[in-house]
């Protein structure tokens, strides 16, 4: 496969042949300064990272002024470009700042704003003439129509997608010719990027405003409705996903012609940074080169393994989201293997090494104290140092203090080389950071009120359903899946609400439910784009997110009529979006009578045991008598949470 690359934003420098690929660019993660000199230094093609306020990781350290202008001009110099992101979702009384935290970091050298809030991209349009945009992948963008809404509608540059899409589903998305940006490394969130209030609806924190407690990285139990506990897997993490790790995937990828490989990591150490950039740095130019090896993926996988990681897993690539997506025994570092025990002595053990260490390297024995272990036997695994530099194949006397048999196996979890190889190119990247005479530049600013006016509501799209009365009713589709399974009842005289997601696959059943439904809401931008189509007539809730009236003007341009503001607002922002909720046609959540915390791609339900499938091994969770069982996710608490499995095999956990 020939490749070629690709230039600023996706776009192929010179139009490939029918037998080429574009080469896209690696987009490495920086919380801080040291991170984004790593990554320039491991040989990344772009960076992003937030400045200030507004992004979806509030805890990062992140940038003074000072060096993320001195960042940019180091990152310019190399020919990397630098993307600031604006990724959470604003209120009317910060949209202002907001614009003026993207003029500023264009100013400071920022090439490109990454941006979730669609009144927020109409304002900066407004307000920044020629400004780039990419759309985050909390807007969840799972469909074609869906990116080419936000590149007519909004006029984004880029369209970032969601994590749980297939390879065939990436390779739709670019065939619409928008510049596709995808996750390829890191860590996942295991609720649809966009559909997830748990945070917020729990812990008063939200996750759409950057502040995510990361619950799903919490113990838990999952018991029937007396109470029983049905767990059988090892672990108490039912919620905690392993980590992204689509490097097997690349040439697919290239050759699906995605624009950009994204890694997860602004809460990253420089170390990660600088080794994951790195490995996937080599990957790439291994496709270029034509040197591409498929069984040099496993030493490839194996090198990445060396940083921080909860197991890996490519099962959204390959279509996949069972148990074989997630790190049931623990939600930490998971490292990768490098032998196991040999010989256990006195205060020390023998480990047979698969794989090359290095002196100063942390190792940690994974040991399982039976049912019958006395109670002083510690149940934390040891983490041990490595004496000596060793290769594959050889044996290494390890002193250890703890009590654990042979036949353990041998993690490493901290790697030395990686240390010292990173603190020796970020001696190097400062020295040129301090070096060199970064100059601020001008941007125009304009203002933007017009991209804020709220307009009149249509009398049309307020209108009820003609046969709408007494018998009024809301119906959600997800139910409907059950309840009518062959689309066959008679919807006219209800509201359809529309699942969170639209994928691929449930683009046609959308269209029959907006066919046969007196009306529908559309929760996701690729049903707003499908009922446009249609010209049906649709309201909006969440995760198509409204928090302030820009938003909100977009949406009735687009021909929105009712519009439900989040549940997470009225319960924790009610006196910031009081004046968004005063507007025409704007009303409560949605789901304001069941309040759902989360929507998975992934079946909860695998934590009971593996998924009985047919005679080609293929599950079918339509027929599943497991869902027809009522089921709790219980917090530490105590506390209860509802949980449904639709027919997609989807897992909805709604508030107790």
């Amino acid at each position: 496969m020939a490749i070629r690359t690709m230039g600023p934003s996706g776009q192929c420098k010179n139009e490939p042949g029918a037998a080429e690929a574009a080469l896209p660019e690696l987009l490495a993660p920086a919380g801080g300064l040291d991170q984004m000199l790593a990554a320039i230094a491991a040989g990344a093609d772009a960076i992003y990272a937030g400045l200030g306020g507004f992004n979806a990781r509030v805890s990062a350290r992140g940038f003074t002024d000072d060096e993320f202008l001195r960042g940019c001009a180091v990152a310019h110099a190399h020919g990397v470009r630098v993307y600031v992101t604006l990724n959470v979702f604003v209120f009317d009384d910060e949209l202002a700042d907001a614009v003026a935290l993207g003029v500023h970091a264009l100013e400071l050298g920022a090439d490109a704003l990454i941006v979730a809030d669609a009144g927020l991209v109409c304002a900066l349009r407004v307000a920044i003439p020629g400004v780039e945009i990419h759309l985050s992948t909390q807007a969840g963008v799972h469909s074609e129509g869906a990116v080419r809404l936000a590149a007519d509608e909004l006029g984004v540059e880029r369209v970032t997608t969601a994590r749980e899409l297939t390879v065939d589903e990436i390779a739709s998305l670019c065939a619409t010719g928008v510049p596709i940006e995808v996750f390829c490394h890191g860590a996942i969130c295991i609720g649809y990027s966009g559909a997830c209030e748990y945070s917020a609806l729990r812990r008063a924190r939200s996750a759409m405003r950057g502040d995510c407690t990361q619950p799903c990285r919490l113990a838990y139990d999952l018991v029937d409705e007396a109470g029983r506990s049905v767990v059988s897997v090892e672990g108490d993490r039912l919620l905690c996903p392993r980590d992204y790790l689509g490097i097997a995937h690349l040439p697919e990828l290239v050759g699906a012609g995605v624009a950009s490989l994204k890694i997860e990591g602004r809460m990253k150490n420089p170390d990660y940074v600088f080794n994951v950039v790195r490995v996937w740095r080599r990957a790439l130019d291994m496709l270029r080169d034509g040197a591409w090896d498929a069984a040099a993926v496993s030493a490839l996988e194996r090198e990445l393994g060396r940083s921080f990681n909860r197991g890996f897993t490519d099962a959204y690539l390959r279509g996949r989201s069972g148990a074989e997506l997630m790190s049931f025994e623990r939600a930490i570092n998971q490292g990768v293997r490098v032998g196991r025990l040999v010989a256990v002595g006195h205060e020390e053990v023998t480990v047979e090494l698969d794989a090359a260490v290095a002196a100063g390297d942390t190792l940690e024995i994974r040991f399982y104290p039976g049912a019958d272990a006395r109670p002083d036997v510690p149940k934390r695994w040891p983490q041990v140092p490595c004496p000596v530099d060793a290769a594959a194949g050889e044996r290494v006397v390890v002193h250890c203090k703890r009590k654990v048999d042979a036949g353990c196996e041998v993690y490493l979890i901290r790697s030395a080389g990686v240390l010292e190889q990173t603190a020796t190119a970020l001696e190097r990247m400062r020295a040129e950071a301090e070096a060199v005479a970064p100059a601020a530049r001008a941007v125009e600013i304009l203002p933007f009120e017009s991209a804020t006016t709220v307009g009149d509501v249509p009398e049309a799209a307020l209108a009820e359903p003609a046969e709408q009365g007494a018998s009024a009713r809301t119906v959600f589709a997800w139910q409907l899946m059950d309840t009518d399974p062959y689309g066959e009842r008679d919807l006219s005289d209800a509201t359809v609400v529309l699942d969170e997601v639209c994928r691929a696959g449930d683009a046609e059943r959308a269209r029959s439910l907006m066919r046969r439904a007196g009306r529908v809401v559309c929760r996701n931008l690729g049903q707003v784009a499908i009922a446009r189509e249609l010209g049906v007539a649709f309201d909006v809730a969440a995760p198509v997110f409204c928090a302030n009236r820009a938003t909100l003007a977009w949406l009735r341009g687009l021909g929105a009529g009712r519009v439900y503001v989040p549940a997470e607002l009225l319960g924790n922002d009610a006196e910031r979006v009081a004046g968004l909720v005063a507007e025409s046609g704007v009303l409560g959540p949605v789901d304001a009578g069941h309040p759902e915390l989360m929507v998975c791609e992934h079946c909860l339900l695998t934590a009971e045991g593996a998924c009985a499938t047919d005679a080609t091994g293929q599950a079918h969770c339509r027929d599943c008598s497991r869902r027809q069982r009522t089921r709790y996710l219980v917090e530490r608490d105590g506390t209860r949470l509802p949980v449904v499995i639709d027919a997609h095999g989807r897992t909805r956990i709604f508030l107790s």
